[in-house]
């Protein structure tokens, strides 16, 4: 893997199966959030080097190998890709972690994820029948539904999860038979640098896999609106995901998005009932808030608890809070690490501050740590923080924090557990904690959000499709949804006995 001096060398953008420096010759520092000092250089790309990465895509579309490759040959490449990360697991994970702040151990479990998306797609692609075949009603009539696909796609991600994000797009991509430029967060770039190496060892032909490592609104801005690209995949907020929307629409592509969620933690009573029931939906509720320093899409971070139960949680809660060991994510012993930049931690403080001034009572957390050997000074540290006595008026309650920031709201019935779950004009993720299986369900059936957990919080499948409701987003990434996103579907009609219709006499 290419170290800093290396990458400032060769450049940072890849088109056309060549490294090389941004057109304009501008790099970019980037920042270890620990510490905020630069350890890495990356290429400044803008529109002009967005061109030329489409235009190669382009031509690997039209008239590279890819496209055509069979299917068996694209899963097998796949799967190599996937035996890569495995073997660079260690690097990579450490480079996830400086990169993005997450602890080593979070970024070698993101590593994991990435090698079974690409092993889950190779096998989707692998399995299918070449096309289905419709009943005509006739034997003269041969008629079949094929896939194919899209073309050259646009690929936006961003910075919590660097490479996971990127694989949840790349992988189907590429087992689809597209040709691609992804722009990876122009914070956290380093991860998918690696990936482009790695499918070039794969096997990748030329110009199939390409980047621009540069800011959203000139490298992202042009790939939106680009008339040679054919879909556009995007994961990040709410308004740049609505400026890219707009970006497509004139060229009416496919758009993708994932715009993230305010994720609902519903606890019922019945599920603290026991020593062990209480110890565990307090521990997945510290695990659904502050995982990652909540920089995470699907955090629970709105604590729905029961009203007879809820001093109890709520003070057992704020108890662990204080507890988590924040520092370095490199270092030993570290539970969680900083925010991505000082941008994000100065969102963060502007949200709790207004929640203070709505009327939350602060439990824990609410202000940056005292510096120590594994918490620099200057890096973007944030304690985690408990807001209890939150209601829906106030703004953390209301718009997305992503931070560690856990907010208390509390129900007396089912049907108010309910509304209070779906009062949100998102719709990405929510659990429900409870003893009553029949509860589990009514709940989790009327919940309006594209994954719901009965009794646990987070995990996800690459088989099973995640996205959302809401301004959550449109379509959906990973399962066999996941891989529509990435074709056209074309109906083939032969007719094995043409004759004269006659339905004109001369």
């Amino acid at each position: 893997m290419a170290d800093s001096t290396e990458l400032r060398a060769r450049g940072t953008i890849h088109a056309g199966g060549e490294w090389r420096a941004a057109v304009s010759g501008a790099t970019r520092e980037i920042l270890d959030p620990a510490d905020a000092l630069p350890f890495a250089v990356v290429a400044e790309g803008d529109e002009r080097d967005t061109d030329l990465a489409v235009a190669a895509a382009r031509r690997a579309f039209d008239e590279g190998p890819w496209p055509r490759t069979p299917v068996a040959e694209r899963a097998a490449l796949l799967r190599r890709v996937a035996a890569l990360l495995t073997r660079d697991r260690e690097e990579l994970g450490l480079l996830e972690s400086r990169d993005a702040g997450k602890t080593v151990e979070e970024g070698r479990v993101d590593i994991d994820c990435v090698a079974d998306a690409f092993r889950y797609f190779a096998d989707l692609v692998a399995g299918e029948a070449p096309g289905r075949v419709v009943d005509a009603g006739t034997p003269d009539v041969h008629s079949v539904v094929v896939h194919e696909p899209v073309g050259v796609c646009a690929l936006i991600t961003p910075w919590n999860y660097p490479l996971l994000q990127a694989s949840w797009k790349i992988a189907p991509a590429l087992a689809a038979g597209n040709t691609f430029v992804v722009k990876p967060s122009e914070i956290t770039p380093l991860t998918t640098v690696a990936l482009i190496d790695l499918l070039t060892e794969a096997g990748l032909p030329a110009g199939t896999a390409n980047i621009v490592t540069g800011p959203g609104h000139t490298v992202g801005a042009r790939l939106a609106e680009h008339p040679d690209v054919d879909l556009v995949s995007f994961t990040g907020g709410l308004v740049s995901g609505t400026k890219v929307a707009q970006a497509a629409a004139p060229g009416v592509k496919k758009v993708a998005l994932e715009l993230g969620g305010k994720n609902p933690n519903v606890v019922f009573a019945d599920a603290c009932a026991t020593d062990d029931g209480f110890d565990t939906a307090v521990d997945q509720a510290l695990n659904a808030a502050f995982i990652h320093s909540g920089q995470v899409c699907s955090a629970g971070a709105r604590l729905i608890v029961e009203e007879t139960v809820r001093d109890r949680f709520v003070t057992e809660i704020a108890r662990r809070a204080e507890r988590i060991r924040l520092g370095r994510g490199t270092e030993d012993g570290v539970e969680c690490g900083p925010l991505v930049s000082a941008q994000q931690r100065a969102k963060v403080e502007a949200y709790v501050e207004s929640a203070l001034q709505e009327g939350a009572v602060l439990r824990s957390g609410g202000k940056r740590p005292e510096p120590s050997a594994a918490r620099p000074e200057a890096g973007y540290f944030y304690e985690p923080t408990v807001l209890d006595r939150c209601h829906r008026e106030m703004r953390v309650v209301r718009e997305e924090v992503f931070g560690p920031v856990l907010t208390v709201e509390t129900f007396r019935t089912e049907d108010e557990a309910v509304a209070l779950a779906n009062d949100t004009e998102y719709g990405l993720a929510g659990a429900v904690w409870t003893a009553d299986a029949g509860r589990a369900r009514r709940v989790a059936g009327r919940l309006r959000h594209g994954t719901v957990w009965i009794n646990d919080f987070h995990p996800y499948l690459p088989q099973a499709e995640w996205g959302g409701f809401g301004r959550s987003g449109v379509g959906r990434e990973l399962g066999p949804a996941g891989l529509a996103e990435y074709r056209e579907t074309k109906h083939v009609y032969q007719n094995l006995a043409p004759r004269p219709v006659r339905w004109f006499a001369g």
